[in-house]
């Protein structure tokens, strides 16, 4: 994607050029497009002057044209590609979403150790006979999906090998790491909610500790709203 505002408007002759249908285009609109997507190459100097005098008239030929309404599906597709392009840019580190579970000491180790530096890792300490900790793995499932930068694992207290650290007291627990370091820890996370509660309850608690990123940027359709409600 070209910077600047004359490659936007660039971008924008290109993509509109390649998009439309050209069969449903007026005769007159097509050869405007024709000419806004032309590359530029004088042959003489009376052609020079009749390009000059033709591209002076584009500025406002162009405005009309974005602000056609039956330019505006065109329009709302061009930036929805912008924005696709400024997020992949946007977005460092490896891509994950879903819920890693971890059977071991060992895997515990390497999910924490062996992550890109940049990388969020989120563990859930847990055990199935504890309340709370099923409906807890089922919302980091829908966190994983909404923030895919993020590692979210799960393991039980009894593989981690350090059980007796781990008491069914303290579950569930969730540790967070960056680089190898822990960041933030949480014991009996699910006293913090209320006896049912949802992935957008547990997002927006550690959200006020800043352990997750914007959500990936959506565009639906024709409609302008960007990010999604979860569960």
């Amino acid at each position: 994607m070209s910077e600047g505002p004359k490659g936007v408007i660039k971008d924008w002759r290109k993509f509109k050029l390649e998009s439309e249908d050209l069969n449903s285009i007026p005769p007159n609109k097509k050869e405007v497009l024709r000419q806004m997507s032309s590359p530029y190459k004088a042959q003489s100097k009376e052609e020079k002057d009749t390009r000059e005098k033709l591209s002076r008239k584009m500025s406002m030929q162009e405005y009309e044209l974005i602000h056609d309404k039956e330019d505006e599906d065109y329009l709302q597709k061009y930036r929805k590609q912008c924005m696709q392009e400024m997020h992949q840019k946007l977005s460092f580190g490896p891509k994950y979403g879903y819920l890693f579970e971890l059977k071991s000491g060992e895997e515990f180790l390497e999910a924490i150790e062996k992550e890109h530096k940049s990388t969020t890792v989120i563990v859930h300490i847990y055990d199935d006979s504890v309340k709370g900790c099923e409906s807890l793995n089922s919302c980091l499932t829908c966190l994983a999906l909404e923030h895919p930068t993020v590692k979210f694992c799960k393991i039980t207290a009894v593989d981690t090998g350090a059980g007796d650290r781990f008491s069914k007291e303290v579950l569930p627990t969730l540790l967070v790491y960056k680089a190898g370091e822990m960041i933030s820890n949480f014991i009996s996370i699910t006293e913090q909610f209320n006896e049912e509660f949802f992935a957008v309850d547990v997002e927006s608690y550690l959200n006020e500790f800043g352990l997750l990123p914007e959500r990936e940027i959506r565009v639906l359709g024709n409609d302008n709203r960007a990010g999604g409600d979860i569960e």
